[in-house]
């Protein structure tokens, strides 16, 4: 087992899913540090995780061989300063999953020359089941791609990209996504509900139909559009149903959809580039 020390610098949600991640595959405690202004957010990594954190950021810059700045996009430019002095002198591996802010920008906020992967997690990994993108700069060893790839796999599955610019998509597709789903079924449970299921059983029915076929799609082996035709016969309701969505454009909706995130990524990055 590794024992470098990784420090969390934001001690929120994310942060602690991480953690926590770490802990449960057998990283050790006191090899694990975080660091947030808010009280609140310290008390609890002390009350749920059982690990040191504190209110000034210098600590976990001074200390850990890697730094996860787990924070507000907004927020990082005065962070980065603000430990810039510090990190320049210990040289740690630094892993950013601040939506939108592209390396080079973090690169210039920290003084240059270090090794940084940007990462794109999703919410899922609040319950151990995210997907996140990540991104190497040149700086980046293998064994510090490896180190930051260990990190997110504690909560879900990773995978590479070659592009920075890939990330945009990445954040449209896995980023945004798991709310395109939700819409999904929120709109399958209200259209239930229109047709005399009873609030409590379209909620099940939605929720397990919805986790179905999303295990049928990892474990099955096959495409979704061959597990969607072998589930569609001929003639039948599914068919039917099909049919409908196909000729309201849904393809084209889920395209525009990814494009409009897209887009919008691209002009976040530009804005916090700017800041």
């Amino acid at each position: 087992m590794n024992h470098h020390v990784i420090g969390f610098i934001g001690a929120g949600n994310m942060a602690r899913s991480l953690a926590g991640g770490l802990v449960a595959n057998g990283w050790r405690k006191q090899d694990l540090i975080l660091s947030d202004p808010d009280l609140q957010q310290r008390k609890a990594v002390t009350e749920t995780l059982g690990l040191v954190s504190y209110e000034n950021n210098d600590e976990v810059a001074t200390r850990a061989d890697v730094i996860v700045l787990a924070i507000k996009p907004q927020l990082l430019r005065g962070i980065a300063a603000g430990i810039a002095a510090r990190v320049q002198k210990t040289r740690p591996l630094v892993v950013s999953i601040a939506a939108g802010v592209r390396v080079d920008d973090l690169q210039r906020w920290l003084g240059g020359g270090l090794a940084i992967v940007r990462v794109m997690p999703n919410t899922a990994a609040l319950i151990g089941s995210g997907a996140a993108g990540l991104f190497a700069n040149e700086f980046a060893t293998q064994s510090q791609r490896d180190e930051a790839e260990s990190i997110l796999r504690a909560v879900g599955v990773t995978v590479w990209l070659e592009a920075e610019s890939l990330m945009d998509v990445v954040t449209a597709v896995s980023g945004s996504g798991p709310a395109y789903f939700f819409l999904v079924m929120e709109e399958l449970e209200r259209a239930a509900l229109k047709h005399g299921l009873d609030p409590a059983t379209a909620r099940l029915l939605t929720l397990e139909t919805a986790y179905g076929a999303a295990k049928m799609a990892l474990e099955g082996g096959e495409e979704p559009v061959q597990l969607r035709r072998r589930v569609t016969s001929p003639g039948g309701t599914t068919e039917r149903a099909v049919q409908v969505l196909e000729e309201g454009h849904i393809g084209r909706l889920f395209n525009d959809a990814v494009t409009a995130a897209v887009e919008r990524a691209r002009e976040l990055a530009e804005i916090l580039g700017k800041q």
